[in-house]
């Protein structure tokens, strides 16, 4: 699986480490993601998700169900 957020799509991003003698060397930045267990009013039950922390506080804003249907997701195969 990859590191990418299931319900927002976050993923690696490409980036330059820069040092104090300003060389640059390639780096890739993830994202923060977290295994979440959340409950799923309209299933009655609970869901676990691999999830960016962004993903959690929009989550608390939205609900599951909503951001869900915006991902196109079918939350009854997690």
């Amino acid at each position: 699986m990859s590191r990418r957020c299931q319900l927002t799509g976050k993923k690696a991003n490409n980036a330059y480490a820069i040092s104090h003698s300003h060389r640059r060397t390639k780096k890739l930045q993830q994202p923060n993601l977290q295994w979440k267990r959340i409950w799923w009013a309209e299933g009655k039950r609970w869901v676990r998700l691999h999830i960016s922390t962004k993903a959690i506080k929009t989550l608390e804003k939205k609900g599951l169900a909503a951001m869900a249907k915006e991902a196109g997701i079918n939350l009854n195969h997690y």
